[in-house]
């Protein structure tokens, strides 16, 4: 193997180290106009100050100089990043370096000495293999932190004893009659058992003899996915909506009103039970906006229609407002409506004669999905929760 040197550079012809000569190089000079003229660089010319070279390396094959796996006993690197594993013929004028002594031990390429890299596991004396060394602890997502929202109530307020059970998350209003009624529930160490009994914040409750204490108020938005139920439990096993927020809150919460498996969109779980009520009930006017898509375009007949009112099996229903999203697609309505029946929005269109491809609930009581991903949750403001109380929401 030729060794490299300074003057090889510039010959044009020079053999490398495969044993096959280079073509002779070309050379650039700048012109008197401004440009660059290509000129036949001779056999052994030396590159001049004025003249700028470009020259392309031939790209040189490694060759192993040891049977065994990894690098050879000697290491070389010329001025050009070219490599040399043969410990026979070194770079000229480069000093012999203990590192890369010939007559030091061979260095395996996987060692575990840490001079060439860890790139594979290295292995034990048992001849076992060590398993690989992490790159670090993933973090653990890091929660948001729950908000503590004020509360202007009485302690004195007569509260009845169901319903003290159901706030403190220890079970639903019905399932607490049938405890009180099995004499499962004391109130200041004295049994229970009259439905309809009221009781007080200060007063002591407790349930198979451990004290309830009435639960802070969470409020949690959803932007609920597809194929998620809108339920607390399902006895198939599928996925509902509290698989996603099961890490929100210690408190049990429940979701308010229900969506469609398949429909997407705002959904607001909470254990203020005056609050999903008000919601949930007709006589208040709660704005709920869907983004619907269909089968096919909607005539503007069809329109027209639903602005008027549809006649259903339960009962005539009409649309608050209704139009087109965008002025050139004519299969994407958006529609408002107050009622809360059951699958309203899919029933309307299929009784008009089109089938609902995606249903998306944008707006629920005043509350969005903004800045919200599709399965993910957020707690609500201090802003928004006096909103709901109020009833401030069209």
């Amino acid at each position: 193997m030729k060794p490299f040197n300074d003057d090889s550079r510039y010959n044009s012809s020079e053999t490398n180290r495969e044993g096959r000569t280079s073509s002779p190089r070309k050379t650039y000079t700048s012109t008197p106009e401004g440009g660059v003229k290509k000129k036949r660089a001779r056999i052994g010319e030396i590159r001049s100050s004025a003249t700028r070279t470009y020259e392309k390396v031939q790209p040189q094959s490694r060759s192993y100089s040891t049977p065994s796996r990894g690098y050879s006993e000697g290491y070389a690197s010329s001025e050009r990043g070219e490599r040399s594993y043969n410990t026979s013929e070194r770079s000229a004028g480069r000093p012999r370096s203990n590192r890369y002594d010939a007559d030091a031990q061979p260095r395996n390429r996987y060692s575990n000495d840490g001079n060439m890299g860890n790139r594979r596991p290295a292995t034990a004396p048992d001849g076992n293999r060590k398993p690989l060394q992490s790159k670090g602890k993933k973090k653990k997502k890091e929660l948001p932190t729950p908000i503590k929202y004020r509360e202007n109530i009485d302690p004195n307020t007569p509260i009845r004893l169901n319903k003290y059970l159901a706030n403190a998350g220890v079970c639903s209003r019905r399932e607490a009659d049938t405890f009180i009624e099995a004499g499962v529930v004391k109130v200041n160490g004295q049994v229970v058992s009259e439905l309809g009994t009221k009781v007080t914040r200060g007063d002591l409750v407790t349930f198979h003899g451990e004290p309830v204490r009435l639960e802070s108020k969470v409020y949690v938005l959803l932007n609920k996915p597809k194929n998620t139920l809108t339920t607390s439990d399902d006895p198939q096993g599928r996925k509902t909506v509290m698989d996603l927020v099961k890490n929100a809150c210690p408190e049990r919460i429940f979701p308010v009103g229900r969506l469609d498996r398949n429909t997407t969109g705002v959904l607001l779980l909470t254990n203020d039970g005056d609050l999903a009520s008000k919601l949930m009930h007709p006589k208040y006017d709660k704005k709920k906006v869907y983004q619907v898509r269909l089968d096919k375009d909607v005539t503007m007949e069809h329109m027209q229609a639903i602005a008027d009112g549809i006649e259903l099996e339960d009962g005539e229903i009409h649309a608050d407002s209704i139009a087109y999203v965008a002025e050139d697609v004519f299969n994407e309505i958006g529609i408002e409506i107050h009622s809360g029946r059951n699958r309203l929005v899919r029933r309307i269109f299929e009784k008009l004669g089109y089938r609902v491809m995606k249903l998306d609930r944008v707006l629920f009581a005043g509350l969005t999905k903004k800045n919200l991903a599709r399965g993910k949750w957020r707690y609500l403001n201090e802003k928004e929760v006096n909103m709901l109380r109020m009833g401030a929401f069209e």
